[in-house]
């Protein structure tokens, strides 16, 4: 189907077909729901969609229907996010909403439903998914807990590392004695990825976003280090627990640049402890 101006129409019948046998298709497990006693729907519930995909349970029921206005790009992104599509039924999706399908590969934010199965079961560890340049795209309840809401950037702020040079307070989440190197750190980052896509990428507008705005960032980006890794063991600062030691384990998605990273402690440990008290008092 196709407009008078000569773009793709929306396929009502289509969209709301698709959408109603993927819902069916997905168990409350399968998107780190909890089932319940009482349950008589076999696949998610319109309201649990709703939920996931971030809108309203009137306005996914419409689309179910055939029904209301045009979705738009980012609210067929939300609900193929929350749908745990595959990159191939996230494509089909948006053709059907009438929509050029976003691009693959590592400027993609749409998490692999592989990496979201895992990262549902993690609701009480501190676990996050980000973007080659760190920008966060999910975090556990904890996460938040432990380093403050990282989801809610725009702009080139949604890059841990850019903020780390622009913004004072992402450096209070940790030791002021681990500064100097968590700065090399992300200097060989940004550098690395840089490496890799070239003049014009994201990576290239970021660094001479950051090298006209921190002196410290010029003198370090200056000195051409690459390969700066972080720790095995990783320090964090909360304002009601203190200091805290974890290790971080990171599970790469080879095929979207994205990095899931999941924080854990020794157990009996007294970070250990204090990861269990802040999963008690929250952020």
């Amino acid at each position: 189907m196709q407009t008078n101006n000569g773009r793709p129409g929306i396929d009502r019948e289509g969209l709301a077909e698709f959408l109603r046998h993927r819902r069916a298709a997905l168990q409350p497990e399968d998107v780190g729901l909890p089932r319940g006693r009482r349950r008589r729907t076999s696949g998610l519930r319109r309201e649990e969609v709703a939920v996931l995909c971030h809108m309203s349970t009137d306005y996914f029921a419409r689309l179910e229907r055939g029904e209301g206005p045009r979705p738009s790009g980012q609210m067929i992104a939300s609900i193929a996010q929350g749908l745990h599509l595959t990159l191939d039924e996230r494509d089909h999706l948006f053709r059907l909403a009438g929509l050029e399908p976003p691009g693959r590969g590592p400027h993609s934010e749409h998490v692999s439903p592989g990496m979201l199965r895992i990262f549902d079961q993690l609701v009480d560890t501190p676990a996050e998914i980000a973007t080659e340049l760190g920008e966060t795209l999910r975090q556990s309840p904890l996460a938040v807990a432990l380093t403050g809401d990282a989801g809610s950037y725009t702009g080139p702020m949604r890059s841990r590392g850019y903020r780390w040079f622009v913004d004072p307070g992402e450096r209070s989440h940790y030791p002021p004695q681990d500064h100097a190197f968590l700065s090399r750190m992300y200097v060989s980052g940004l550098r690395g990825v840089l490496g890799a896509r070239g003049p014009g990428s994201r990576a290239d507008r970021l660094a001479g976003l950051l090298l006209e705005t921190s002196a410290e960032f010029r003198d370090l980006w200056r000195e051409q280090e690459i390969g700066v890794r972080p720790d095995e063991v990783k320090r964090f600062s909360h304002p009601r627990v203190g200091v805290l030691e974890v290790n971080c384990q990171v599970l790469l998605d080879p095929f979207q640049a994205h990095h899931l990273m999941v924080y854990t402690a020794t157990p009996g440990s007294e970070s250990y402890r204090k990861l269990r008290l802040l999963a008690v008092v929250g952020s």
